[in-house]
This record gives structure tokens, C-alpha cells and sequence, in this order.
């Protein structure tokens, strides 16, 4: 079975770097869109980071096109505004004001190309801190993820990239629905996501927390949960998630593992009165999953509807039974090596979104993708031998 592509025939071009403004291009090449990355002579310095860096380059640029261009050059930058010419959707994520310096900003772009839509992936939208230097780290930081996320007077960011790639989503939003516009009007748009206004979304429902209760949302290892049972528990090996979120579920719960005294005691059989009296109860369920195994837990906890989960490691999703259905799909990075890779989460029609990808080395398809645009071979090789376009050896 084939993949869904419903944005077949949707040309994109993409101006970007680190993870914000590729995900963008890799989700949109995920459902079918072509989409070609314009990267610096030599490739994309991305490629080449290490530590946590080291995963930006093959998870977010899988089944795009690479060609490699000296912006600087002008010969390198008609290439460019000859991609962008025929772009439907053209993506950037450097800072303010880099691409109006070479002429590619979102004015000039739409003046050659009223169709045009421009994503531009930022720290932040209009105001005051608009020019600043943003990463995920320092949107984390400023919009109270971090704080939300550590202990108390230890703000700690979350352990991925979650406002990069959320972010990224979000400009996917703005695209999906611009190219929707444009059918009823023939007019492409500039459409804007950043970074600060991406985590204030997601810290959103702790501002309305405080505006309902006028109360503080305390951070998460310090909060007081809705449920009372509702946290990681020891076992005799690994820990364990459990969380008992319906009355109907505490009743379960106590017949699964034996509990007869605290369903014998009717004061909690309602959720706010077990969250009022969890100092009382946690300890007797600390003491009994304890005694258990994780395995123990997880084989009485599947199937019964209690939301339970054993603490994974990325490392471990690579073996996990349930991705091997679906959610890894195979790639074969530049230096050969065959990985499997998360997926898109999208399932339409019944069929998953992907399939077996190849990462492109740096002006991979520079020849194919000027070719496309008109150019001959006599001018791919002055444009190659003059340094202006840049190709795979």
C-alpha cells in the first residue's frame, strides 16, 4: 500500500536551519508535498552537530531534496528567486531580517509570485522582544514551561524539543489553512509561528488555572493532582505509572489488586474525598506495587482500562512491539547506514503517513532540480564552476 500524499503537487522551498523551520518541510514533504532545501555550499552545518545536536539533521529533513547555494552570490541567488518563482510555499527560520537582506524577504517574494505562501518560523510574533535571539531553551524559560516542569526553584526545560517542534506544527497550521485561503482567493500570504507564543499555548491551561482559582499552578513535581492516584510507583525493579482518573476506575482498581479495606470504606468512593485522604491512602498503594514487579503490575493493569505506563527511554522505542506496526518508518542516512525513525502520527484513510526515506546529501539534486526549473547542463556547470551552486561529489 502506498502512503497518502494529499499535498501532491505542492512545490515547497525551504530556507532553514536546526529543527523549528525543518520540521515544517518534513512534515508537509510527509504528506506529499516536494520539497526542496536550499542549504549553504558544503551543507547545512547542522548536519555536523554533535551531543543532543546530533538527531536534528536525519529526524526532521527525511524526503526532502537538497541543493546547495551561495546566497551571496549573485548568480546563487537568481537560483534561488527562481525556486521561490515557481514555490507554492516557500519556509524560513533565521533570524529577523536575514532574508530581506538578500532580497528574499516576504514583500519582494510575493511581488514575483502573488501565489505565494511564506512561512517564517521565529522566537517571537510583533512586540516588544521581536528582534531578540530565541531558542526552545530560552521560549521554555521565559513562558514558564520550565518553571512548570521542575521542582520547586529548579526550572528545568523539557528533555526534547518540544517548543521547536511544536512550533514547527503550528506554522504547518498556518500553511495548511493559507493554501485552503488561496482557493477561494488566488492570493498566497505570509503566515508567522514562533517559539514564546508557541509555550504560552501550551502553559495556557496553567494561566487559566490561576484565573479560575486565583491560585498559582505550582510546578509539577510540587502539584497537587487532580487525582489521587496519579504518579509513579516503585516495583521491585522498574517504576511503573498509574492513574485512577473515574470513581468507576477506583472500584476497579481495588478488585484488581485486593484492596478490600479502602473500597470497604465508603468516604472514598468519590474522587475529591480520595484526594483529600491520599496522604492516608498512598502509602498502603506504595507498599503493595513494591511487593510486585513491574511486569506483575503491567500484566493485572492491561486490558482493564486504567491508564498505566512503564517508564520508557527513547532507546527503547526502537524494540517497542506496538511501533513496529507502523510507527518507524526505514532510512538511510548519507553515510549509508540504514535506521528506523519515528514517523509521522497521522494515520488517513486507514493508511499511515511515510515510508522508507533517504536522507539527501548536500546538493544531492541540484541537476534534477534546475533541470526542472529550465536550466541545461552547459549552465549547471558554470553555475558549478563559478561556486554559485554547489553539488555531491
Amino acid at each position: 500500500m502506498t502512503s497518502p500524499t494529499p499535498l501532491a503537487g505542492i512545490k515547497v522551498v525551504e530556507f532553514t536551519h536546526m529543527v523549528m523551520g525543518p520540521t515544517v518541510g518534513h512534515i508537509l514533504a510527509g504528506l506529499g508535498a516536494e520539497v526542496v532545501r536550499v542549504e549553504p555550499i558544503g551543507g547545512d552545518r547542522t548536519r555536523r552537530l554533535k551531543g543532543s545536536g546530533s538527531g536534528y539533521f536525519p529526524m526532521y529533513n527525511r524526503g526532502k531534496q537538497s541543493i546547495c547555494l551561495n546566497l551571496k552570490d549573485a548568480e546563487g541567488l537568481a537560483v534561488a528567486k527562481d525556486l521561490i518563482g515557481g514555490a507554492d510555499v516557500l519556509i524560513e527560520n533565521f533570524r529577523p531580517g536575514a532574508l530581506d537582506r538578500l532580497g528574499l524577504g516576504y514583500e519582494a517574494c510575493a511581488a514575483n509570485n502573488k501565489r505565494l505562501i511564506y512561512c517564517s518560523e521565529k522566537g517571537f510574533l510583533p512586540g516588544p522582544y521581536e528582534e531578540r535571539t530565541a531558542l526552545d531553551e530560552v521560549a521554555q524559560m521565559m513562558g514558564g514551561l520550565a518553571y512548570m516542569t521542575g521542582p520547586p526553584g529548579r526550572p528545568l526545560r523539557a528533555g526534547a524539543s518540544v517548543i521547536d517542534v511544536t512550533g514547527g506544527m503550528f506554522g504547518v497550521i498556518g500553511v495548511l489553512a493559507a493554501l485552503e485561503e488561496r482557493h477561494r482567493t488566488g492570493r498566497g500570504q505570509k503566515v508567522s509561528a514562533s517559539l514564546f507564543e508557541t509555550t504560552i499555548y501550551l502553559v495556557g491551561q496553567h494561566m487559566a488555572q490561576y484565573a479560575v482559582t486565583g491560585a498559582p499552578a505550582a510546578p509539577m513535581p510540587a502539584r497537587i493532582s487532580a487525582w489521587a492516584i496519579y504518579d509513579v510507583f516503585e516495583t521491585k525493579d522498574d517504576p511503573v505509572f498509574i492513574g485512577v482518573v473515574t470513581d468507576a476506575l477506583w472500584q476497579k482498581f481495588c478488585a484488581l489488586f485486593g484492596l478490600d479495606e479502602l473500597w470497604a470504606d465508603e468516604t472514598l468512593r468519590e474522587n475529591n474525598a480520595r484526594v483529600d485522604a491520599r496522604d492516608r491512602i498512598m502509602p498502603v498503594i506504595r507498599e503493595l506495587i513494591r511487593a510486585m514487579t513491574c511486569a506483575d503490575v503491567i500484566a493485572k493493569l492491561d486490558g482493564s482500562g486504567l491508564p498505566f505506563a512503564p517508564i520508557g527511554r527513547p532507546q527503547d522505542m526502537f524494540d517497542d512491539p506496538h511501533l513496529a506496526e507502523g510507527g518507524l518508518e526505514d532510512v538511510t542516512l548519507d553515510n549509508g547506514t540504514q535506521v528506523r525513525l519515528p514517523t509521522i502520527p497521522l494515520e488517513m484513510n486507514g493508511q499511515r503517513i511515510g515510508g522508507p526515506q533517504n536522507l539527501p546529501k548536500p546538493g544531492r539534486d541540484m541537476r534534477a532540480v534546475l533541470s526542472a526549473l529550465g536550466y541545461d547542463e552547459t549552465k549547471m556547470d558554470v553555475l558549478l564552476q563559478a561556486g554559485a551552486v554547489g553539488e555531491t561529489e
